[in-house]
């Protein structure tokens, strides 16, 4: 399970040094791509990635055709290189609005990547209410 939250740093050439601790859940390659409905970035493992695309392509592509074009040309492969860095492409950093301090979030099932001080803007919006109602609904 990916948690956690971690403060990293993207270099001038664009390369994130990867948490361990998720490098190690995510596996040897992982999914880079545009976060659902935030402007952060969302990494998958490969297995859950697949899991995704499968549904994706499931639905009809004219009900998919959006998702598609908003998912696929800027999902990218990521390897961590011996220092555990990824490289972020330049279009990926650019829709998220990254660019040097950032933090990396384990969320289940993915990691998020956001710029530090959207995700503090973010994380300090969730209520105590807005999740006690949640978990209630949830039967949690």
């Amino acid at each position: 399970m990916l948690t956690g939250e971690y403060s990293c740093v993207i270099d001038i050439k664009g390369r994130l040094n990867f948490p361990a601790k998720l490098r190690d859940d995510l596996g040897d390659k992982f999914m880079v791509v545009k976060g659902l409905g935030d402007h952060c970035l969302a990494a998958y493992p490969m297995d859950v990635w697949e899991e995704k695309t499968a549904k994706i392509k499931s639905y009809p592509t004219s009900q998919a055709k959006e998702l598609q074009r908003f998912l696929f040309p800027s999902a990218c492969t990521a390897e961590p290189d011996k220092q555990g860095r990824i490289v972020l492409p330049q279009n990926l950093r650019e829709y998220a609005g990254l660019e040097k301090d950032v933090m990396v979030v384990g969320t289940g099932d993915r990691c998020e990547i956001w710029r530090k001080e959207e995700w503090e803007r973010v994380s300090g919006s969730i209520s105590a209410e807005s999740i006690s109602e949640l978990v209630n609904n949830l039967g949690f």
